[in-house]
C-alpha cells in the first residue's frame, strides 16, 4: 500500500508533467509609427523571438485600453505569413503564459515549425494598429506620445511634418529616408521606460540623404550579441558564442576575423531558425587572399573563421549562432592571483561569465550582475551608444 506522501509525490509529478512549459522569448524590439495627429492611432511593428523548446505557439498580449486592428503576422526567417487568432487568458495559460487576469486577451501565433529543442528559436514579426487616446493625443498644436514601455528596445517615428521638441528618455534621433523623424532608444534599466515625447508642426523639409549617413545607425534595432565563458585564467582561454542575423540577399557566409594576439579553436555554428549545423573553415595568411572573400589588409599572421550557409533569399533572413574558443593571454590572464579581463566590446549586448570559484572584485563599466544556477558570476553589459566600451574586470578566487 502506498503511503500518503508517496501518493502526493505521484500526483505532483503527474501535474508537473501536464503543465505547459512557460513561454520564453528574446530580442524583442518595438517600432511605433504615429499616424495622423488627432487620430490616436499608431502602427506597431513588433519583432520577437520565441525560445521555448518545442513550442508551437507564441502569445502576444493585447494592451488594455487599446483597440487593435489591421493585425498580420509573419515568419521573419522565411517572410511567409503565419496563422494567428485572438484568444483569452485560459488558452494563454494552457500555452505557458502565467497570470491570474481572466480578462486579458492575446494574439496567438501558430509557428511555422516547433522551436528547435537544442538551442533553436522562432523569429516572429507582428504588425498591428492601436487606437489609444491615453497614449497618443494632441494638445493644441503639440502632439504627445506617452506610454510606459516594458520592451527594452524601442523606436517612435513622428508623423511627417513634425519635429521633436522633448523626450523624457535619452534616445537617438534619426531621420527616416522619407523625411520623418525617428526617436530610438535602448532601456538599460530593469524597470519600464516612462516615455513621454512631444512634437510640433514644422514646415516640411524634403527628404534627403545626410552627408554623414554612414555614421548613423539605429543602435536599438541591432540584435548582435556575444557571451564569453571564461576558462581558468592561467590558460588565457575562453569559450564564446555570437548571435547574428543576416538579411542581405545572396549572402552565404559570415567572416569572423581573429584579433591580433588571439588564436581560435573549436569553431562550430548553427542556423537558429532550423537547428541545423553549418559548415566552417579556418583560413590563414595567403589562404584568405586566395579565397577572395573581400577581407582587407591581410598579413601572414591574419586568421579568419568562415561560416557558410545557403544564400539568403530576398525577403528572408538567417539567424546564426557561432561558437568558438579563443586564447588571448594579453587580454585575459592572472597576475599575482588576480584574474584580469581587459577587452573592448563593440556590440550592443555582451556578457561575461567568470570561471567557477571566482568572485567579482571590479568592473570598470556598469553591468547587471547575476549568479548562474552553477554558481558562476555573470555580468551583462548593454552599450546603447555606437562606440566601443573598454571593459576591465578583475576577480579573486573564493576561499575554500
Amino acid at each position: 500500500m502506498r503511503t500518503l506522501p508517496a501518493l502526493f509525490c505521484i500526483a505532483a509529478s503527474a501535474l508537473s508533467a501536464q503543465a505547459p512549459a512557460r513561454q520564453t522569448e528574446a530580442d524583442a524590439y518595438t517600432r511605433y509609427e504615429l499616424l495622423a495627429p488627432g487620430s490616436a492611432k499608431f502602427r506597431i511593428i513588433y519583432e520577437v523571438t520565441a525560445t521555448t523548446a518545442g513550442a508551437i505557439h507564441y502569445f502576444n498580449p493585447i494592451r488594455k485600453g487599446s483597440i487593435a486592428t489591421d493585425e498580420s503576422v509573419s515568419d521573419r526567417a522565411t517572410g511567409k505569413p503565419l496563422a494567428f487568432d485572438v484568444v483569452g487568458a485560459a488558452e494563454a495559460r494552457a500555452g505557458g503564459i502565467p497570470g491570474r487576469d481572466t480578462t486579458q486577451t492575446y494574439i496567438r501565433v501558430t509557428l511555422s515549425r516547433p522551436v528547435p529543442v537544442d538551442g533553436g528559436e522562432a523569429r516572429v514579426l507582428i504588425l498591428k494598429t492601436y487606437e489609444d487616446t491615453t497614449s497618443y493625443f494632441r494638445r493644441g498644436d503639440t502632439i504627445v506620445f506617452t506610454r510606459p514601455l516594458g520592451i527594452k528596445r524601442n523606436a517612435v517615428v513622428l508623423p511627417r511634418g513634425y519635429e521633436l521638441v522633448s523626450s523624457t528618455f535619452p534616445a537617438q534621433v534619426l531621420q527616416e529616408p522619407d523625411g520623418r523623424v525617428g526617436i530610438s532608444f535602448w532601456n538599460e534599466t530593469p524597470s519600464e521606460a516612462a516615455v513621454t515625447m512631444r512634437a510640433v508642426p514644422v514646415r516640411e523639409i524634403a527628404a534627403a540623404t545626410s552627408s554623414v549617413a554612414a555614421r548613423l545607425d539605429e543602435r536599438a534595432h541591432q540584435n548582435r550579441k556575444i557571451t564569453y565563458y571564461l576558462r581558468a585564467p592561467e590558460t588565457g582561454a575562453f569559450d564564446l558564442y555570437h548571435d547574428y542575423t543576416e538579411s542581405r540577399p545572396g549572402t552565404s557566409f559570415y567572416i569572423n576575423e581573429v584579433r591580433a594576439g588571439s588564436s581560435v579553436s573549436n569553431p562550430r555554428a548553427r542556423n537558429l531558425d532550423t537547428g541545423e549545423e553549418l559548415k566552417f573553415e579556418i583560413l590563414k595568411g595567403d589562404a584568405i587572399t586566395r579565397a577572395n572573400l573581400g577581407v582587407r589588409n591581410v598579413t601572414p599572421q591574419s586568421e579568419i573563421v568562415v561560416f557558410r550557409f545557403p544564400p539568403v533569399v530576398a525577403g528572408t533572413s538567417t539567424r546564426l549562432r557561432m561558437y568558438e574558443t579563443y586564447t588571448d593571454t594579453a587580454r585575459y590572464k592572472v597576475v599575482n592571483g588576480e584574474l584580469i579581463w581587459d577587452r573592448s566590446f563593440g556590440r550592443p549586448a555582451n556578457s561575461v561569465v567568470l570561471p567557477p570559484g571566482w568572485m567579482l572584485t571590479n568592473s570598470s563599466i556598469p553591468a547587471t550582475v547575476s549568479a548562474q544556477a552553477d554558481g558562476r558570476v555573470r555580468l551583462d553589459f548593454i552599450n546603447p551608444r555606437p562606440d566601443e566600451i573598454a571593459v576591465l574586470i578583475t576577480a579573486r578566487r573564493r576561499a575554500l
